[in-house]
């Protein structure tokens, strides 16, 4: 086996009490301290300009990276278009290719399935995208070393604010410890490091987080003078009234009164005194200013996250909200392939190597978005193509429908014309064509020729013994007296009476009554 090398092309040789061991755990006592101090409850312009220059520096990125928690925790409409984000990722099942058709590379291929089939792997999945707010997200991989193969038992994620940018370059990241509290470098094979990019640059200026935090400060300065507007012009104003006469102890228990109605609605006051409500102006237009500018904040974060806004206000058609969805589906698919990017590089290749040693190609581990397809359009359009000889792979339209094939014993649906017709033998390829009709010939009509077949049929009514056969009915019928004379009679003449020199005559007619429906048909 190939010996397992660092990422630097140095030797590396598995720890396997470290590798299933939590070493970026925080502890109350220890510099990754689980209780940092609030950093938006005390954010300034000043404030958030020297923090945003800190962070590219490398001197104090935990105060950012708790700025970009607190605002997902603060925002509601900040948290709510990211979670969409996340989700969009997050919750689709990926799939895994073989690298090629080889045994080997099929049973890899195999065991990444049964990795990626794991309770935990949405969680990672979810835990990744961390990143997109803040830059990036760390997650810590628990081996199971006491299996074989090597698993991972489970995830851990590791908090942003622990981590720390070299002093060199500053794009390697570094964990803080006690022992290291400037911070070392990242185990190998050990944590998964996703890093979206959102723009070009260091990955210290990257995240959702850094370009929303003016907007966050601005929503919550408006927010803040909101509500102080509406304390000053949203209340009426209590004025109290007392005579020339009034004594201390009264104008004392006006005032109380006063006091008491801004709380309870009510208060108990003498006949002498008076208090009045007094309506305030409304502001000449400062609550639909403020509300614009929360909007407006809102507005630009569906922007930032989403890419759009359709989605997320009222007032918008469902087809522009559907032209705007494409617009965030090619967000999703950039979002997915660079996660699928991470988990091949720091989770599968590490699983095939800690295992079963270094390889050429390694399996892929696939995340595909699915893009919404209307389905009625696309049978409205393939429909008049198959009707006119255009031949279209079954299987193909099934995996587009999530149909699944049906099996020979079980009972499919059929068309309407295919379960009324009866079934035909197939006909030979050299059977004699029928005659084919002229379209423009003269038809005649059905009401007419039955008018001269019925004319016809009565005119041999003698000829083949009609009267013959129905006079003595005729004569039986006037002598009986009563119907069961006359039925007892009719079972006499059942002997002597007999149909068959009707019956040449009734087929001749029939068969062609047949013809000419057919020819009505054709």
């Amino acid at each position: 086996m190939t010996s397992i090398l660092d990422k630097w092309g140095n030797p590396y040789k598995p720890d396997k009490p470290a590798l299933g061991e939590d070493i970026a755990l925080a502890h109350t006592t220890s510099v990754r301290n689980p209780r940092p101090n609030s950093v938006a409850s005390t954010i300034t312009p000043q404030r958030l300009a020297g923090l945003l220059r800190s962070v590219v520096d490398g001197n104090n990125p935990q105060d950012y990276m708790t700025l970009a928690e607190e605002i997902e925790e603060r925002d509601p409409h900040y948290a709510s278009v990211l979670r969409t984000r996340k989700f969009a990722v997050a919750s689709l099942d990926p799939s895994v290719e073989a690298a090629s058709d080889d045994a080997a590379d099929q049973k890899l291929a195999d065991e990444v399935r049964r990795l990626m089939d794991s309770d935990q792997t949405p969680d990672l999945f979810f835990d990744l995208l961390d990143g997109l707010g803040k830059g990036m997200g760390v997650c810590q991989i628990l081996w199971d070393t006491t299996v074989n193969p090597w698993v991972p038992k489970d995830y851990k994620w590791v908090d942003p604010r622990y981590l720390r940018p070299d002093a060199d370059t500053l794009s390697e990241i570094l964990l803080i410890s006690d022992d290291a509290p400037q911070g070392k470098p990242l185990e190998p094979y050990k944590f998964i490091i996703h890093l979206p990019r959102s723009k070009s640059g260091s990955i210290w200026r990257n995240g959702l987080a850094r370009q929303c935090a003016v907007l966050y400060m601005l929503k919550s300065f408006t927010t803040r003078d909101w509500w102080a507007f509406a304390e000053v012009f949203g209340i009426p104003i209590r004025v109290g009234k007392y005579g020339p006469n009034a004594t201390p102890e009264q104008i004392a228990t006006l005032k109380s009164a006063i006091a008491t109605i801004a709380s309870d609605s009510g208060a108990v006051i003498p006949d002498s005194m008076m208090v009045d409500l007094v309506e305030t102006a409304k502001g000449n237009g400062g609550d639909t200013l403020f509300e614009s500018m929360v909007r407006w904040c809102n507005e630009e974060i569906s922007k930032l996250v989403l890419g759009q806004t359709m989605t997320t206000e009222n007032g918008s058609s469902m087809a522009q909200a559907n032209v705007h969805n494409e617009v965030r589906l090619d967000i999703a698919k950039w979002d997915a392939r660079q996660l699928e990017a991470t988990i091949n590089e720091y989770l599968v290749k590490p699983f095939i190597v800690l295992n079963w040693g270094v390889q050429k190609v390694y399996p892929r581990v696939c995340i595909r978005v699915p893009e919404p397809e209307d389905l009625k359009v696309t049978v409205d359009s393939l429909m008049p193509l198959i009707d006119r000889g255009m031949r279209v792979s079954e299987s193909e339209l099934r995996d587009k429908f999530g149909l699944a094939d049906p099996g020979d014993d079980e009972a499919t649906l059929q068309p309407l014309s295919a379960m009324q017709l009866p079934a035909m033998q197939p006909l030979a390829m050299n059977r004699q064509q029928p005659q084919r009709l002229a379209i423009n010939r003269i038809q005649q009509p059905s009401e007419q020729a039955i008018e001269q077949l019925t004319e016809e049929a009565m005119s041999d009514w003698v000829e083949v013994g009609g009267e013959d056969f129905m006079n003595p009915i005729i004569e039986l019928a006037k002598t009986a007296t009563s119907f069961e004379e006359f039925n007892a009679g009719l079972l006499t003449l059942q002997e002597t009476l007999g149909a068959y020199t009707f019956t040449p005559q009734l087929a001749d007619y029939l068969f062609r009554m047949r013809g000419m429906g057919d020819a009505q048909d054709a």
